[in-house]
């Protein structure tokens, strides 16, 4: 297959939109769609001047009574009064297309909220026709539930319900009562809604908790293990990653491929990685995408991110596709977490390359290309379930959520009123309209390198082959396309690194420079000996 008929999914960028934190058109402090198109030019303009992506990903957006920000879905055939109408959603859909991006919507496949009128006739009777669609069972002895699995977020997986005096399973919150994949009714529903949403043109999607759809039909409880939560406490081997989730992904994936450029990213949420390599089947039945959570959370160290990339080009089969993260939705933003024993302005730097120049598709969560920081949200104003339940223990998500800053101006621009989540207090300083017209900005290597990605074959498209450095803290690789080739560096280190030509694994030259996270640098410029400064990357072409 030729670079040019590669499909869009493994040459673009995909940029994941917070719809309630993006950008408030409405002012009255939620994000909402209008306002994502308000802001398209910022994402893809056609220009270098713009971030140059291919695709955005949105956040759930139907109608919900938003306890999990949206991921509790009260009706999927519509969109929340508080983001817009579906006539804004058929807009946006038409703006991006204009502008060549692709729209990947959420599709929350595992649970409903428990205010869907699904659930509401489930609960109605025993004998209600919907009373299967969800997963009721009767407690193993007085007071005790069906067995002792636990919900993610702590506490029991069961809920007694009064009303017919049995247990309803829920993996996640109590509000999140878990749909019975077993059923087919359930299965039928869940695929019109699917294509539903593909009859009117979007993109793809990307499926939350791919693999919690079905649960051993025996309810047998997991073994024990040790752990800080009770969740932990279990090998989860009984209430996630069972054989059937599989089928139902390679029926998805039969749906998608009857939809010409569509696509699936799959959230695999586990703690072994080769599940994530496993839901791309064979490497062409199964998922298009599958996010890496092990990359995700790798430590600043160049043996931790090499590792990582290694040992997922080894898991995944044969024509199967890598993607890569570092901050979204439920991740503490990862210039806070990577930056916590160094100067995280040069290590988001040295991210920023790294995630645009690795093979595979990368996904930017929005907020990364300026630096945003984890917020910092006082107790009164926690939203997430989570965080509000384990205060002052700081394991909730509205840090990573907080407004967009796009200016200096109150609110950070989002809104010209008090915002969902208290704007984080950087935004005087880090912002869009202040990093639009510097030249060193974060926002502007960024655009730098996403054009770079696009005008280059081997970064979109070449095979990866890691470089054999000498000595620690980098971690290098080339990107290699017939007889394109390209070389990226990555310093982790605080101190200056020399490679030698003999010690870098370039091998023959000569070489030029293409892009230096350091100002002074002289871009074309003949390369002999590697000389790499502090949190500092290069990327280099063969002359």
């Amino acid at each position: 297959m030729s670079v040019e008929d590669l499909p869009w999914w493994k040459k673009g960028i995909v940029y994941e939109i917070l719809v309630r934190s993006f950008a408030d058109s409405d002012n009255d402090g939620i994000g909402d769609i209008r306002g994502i198109i308000e802001r398209l030019d910022h994402l893809n303009d056609g220009t270098p001047r713009s971030l140059g992506v291919d695709a955005i990903w949105l956040s759930p957006f139907y109608r919900s009574p938003m306890v999990d920000c949206g991921y509790d879905v009260a009706d999927y055939y519509s969109v929340d009064p508080a983001y817009g109408r579906m006539s804004d959603f058929d807009e946006l859909l038409s703006e991006c297309h204009r502008r060549g991006i692709k729209v990947i919507i959420d599709m929350i496949l595992n649970h409903t909220s428990d205010e869907h009128a699904w659930f509401a006739e489930s609960r109605s009777s025993r004998d209600d026709p919907k009373r299967d669609w969800y997963i009721w069972r009767d407690g193993r002895a007085p007071g005790k539930p069906p067995n002792r699995w636990k919900a993610v977020v702590e506490g029991s997986a069961w809920v007694f319900d009064e009303m017919t005096g049995q247990y309803y399973y829920h993996a996640f919150l109590p509000q999140q009562p878990d749909l019975n994949w077993r059923n087919p009714e359930v299965r039928k529903a869940m695929f019109d809604v699917c294509r539903f949403w593909l009859d009117r043109g979007v993109d793809g999607f990307r499926l939350d908790l791919v693999n919690f759809l079905h649960e051993d039909e025996r309810l047998r409880d997991n073994p024990r293990k040790v752990g800080w939560r009770t969740y932990e406490m279990q090998r989860h081997l009984y209430d996630r990653s069972q054989p059937e989730d599989h089928e139902v992904v390679r029926e998805l994936r039969g749906m998608l491929d009857s939809y010409p450029g569509t696509m699936m990213v799959g959230e695999v949420y586990t703690d072994t990685s080769k599940d994530a390599a496993d839901y791309y089947g064979r490497g062409d039945d199964e998922l298009h995408l599958s996010f890496y959570l092990d990359f995700a959370e790798a430590k600043w160290s160049a043996e931790s991110f090499r590792r990582s990339v290694d040992d997922y080009e080894r898991m995944m089969p044969k024509g199967a596709w890598p993607c890569y993260y570092l901050s979204n939705h439920d991740l503490v933003r990862h210039v806070t977490r990577l930056g916590k024993h160094g100067d995280a302005g040069a290590r988001a730097r040295v991210a920023a390359v790294m995630m645009l120049t690795l093979r595979g598709t990368p996904f930017l969560y929005c907020g990364e290309e300026i630096g945003m920081p984890q917020g910092r949200i006082p107790r009164q104003r926690l939203k997430d379930p989570i965080g509000i339940k384990w205060w002052p223990v700081p394991v909730g998500r509205d840090g990573e959520r907080t407004p967009m800053q796009w200016s200096s101006e109150r609110f950070g621009g989002f809104s010209e009123v008090e915002p969902w989540l208290p704007v984080d207090g950087s935004y005087t300083r880090t912002n869009v309209a202040s990093q639009d017209s510097d030249p060193g900005s974060l926002l502007n290597l960024y655009r730098r390198l996403a054009w770079l990605r696009r005008d280059r074959p081997s970064l979109h498209a070449g095979d990866y082959r890691p470089l054999d450095v000498r000595g620690g803290g980098v971690f290098a690789y080339a990107r290699e396309l017939g007889e394109e080739r390209v070389a990226v560096f990555l310093n982790f280190k605080p101190g200056r690194v020399v490679l030698e030509p003999g010690s870098s694994g370039l091998g023959e030259g000569p070489w030029r420079l293409l892009l230096s996270t350091r100002a002074d640098r002289v871009t074309g410029a003949e390369v002999g000996a590697i000389e790499l400064g502090p949190d500092e990357a290069l990327v280099l072409e063969r002359a």
